[in-house]
């Protein structure tokens, strides 16, 4: 009976206005799920964070978009010194506004890379979090996309080389190697924990393939990479080369840590 209901409205006059409730429905559903699971790598950073950082770490905050993590960073090491990057102007004047009192935050308002200079930027302005350098896929078809252009610098440029590193977060929309490879002496340096979105409908549009980033952190910087789960729940196992790219290519996960 169920069948038959279904093909009679898909081959009724409503069967098109169905079809889009239905394609709406779905892209709903997914959106919920997905918000669902970016809560829980938000309170699975927060529980890495509650665990490696002194009060005296210090921390580098990469797309820092509105300041969540930036304000547990300094919670959570009050006397160490805080770096944090936002190229979008009007997120990083709030920053300005809301981290002024702060003498230990340096804000910029740039966008991290493995060039300095300048780059066109893609402003999601019905969704800034889905804002980077690259024009991507959107969960919604009719996001407002503006074009604006920023500078660029590069992280081993602008953290003082002889200052110790001990938490890294990346949350770029695609373009974590391209951050990685401006911080290679920095991170080799340092081996601090990172905390970094890898996906796919992100990393793809910058023609990064997972194993890049695995080379990168695991060979360059002597780094083990992790699904932060696992990590908290019994300290591993660290993910090798290829497991990294099954998880990519699967979209198991899409949130990972990186760890001496």
């Amino acid at each position: 009976m169920n069948r038959n209901w279904k093909r009679w409205v898909a081959q009724s006059a409503v069967g098109p206005w169905a079809r889009r409730l239905h394609g709406t429905m779905a892209r709903w559903a997914g959106r919920a799920a997905g918000a669902d699971k970016s809560r829980d790598y938000d309170l699975q950073t927060l529980a890495v964070m509650r665990r490696v950082l002194t009060q005296d770490a210090n921390c580098v905050d990469v797309g820092c978009h509105e300041g969540s993590m930036l304000r547990e960073m300094l919670r959570l090491a009050p006397r160490g010194r805080h770096f944090a990057f936002e190229p979008l102007p009007g997120h990083f004047a709030g920053l300005q506004r809301t981290f002024a009192r702060y003498p230990n935050v340096q804000l910029h308002g740039c966008a991290l890379s493995e060039t300095a200079g300048s780059a066109t930027f893609q402003h999601v302005v019905s969704n800034p979090a889905y804002s980077g350098l690259r024009r991507r896929r959107y969960d919604s078809p009719d996001e407002r996309v503006e074009q604006i252009v920023v500078r660029t610098e590069r992280l081993d440029d602008v953290v003082p080389r002889d200052m110790p590193l001990h938490f890294v977060k990346v949350d770029v929309e695609g373009a974590e190697l391209q951050v990685f490879r401006g911080a290679v002496a920095t991170l080799r340096a340092h081996r601090p924990v990172v905390v970094f979105e890898h996906g796919l409908g992100g990393a793809d549009y910058y023609g990064t393939r997972p194993g890049d980033v695995h080379d990168l952190l695991a060979g360059d910087c002597g780094l083990r990479l992790f699904v932060m789960a696992d990590w908290l729940a019994h300290g591993g196992p660290a993910l090798g080369r290829e497991a990294f790219c099954e998880q990519f290519s699967s979209g198991r996960d899409y949130y990972f840590m990186a760890a001496p």
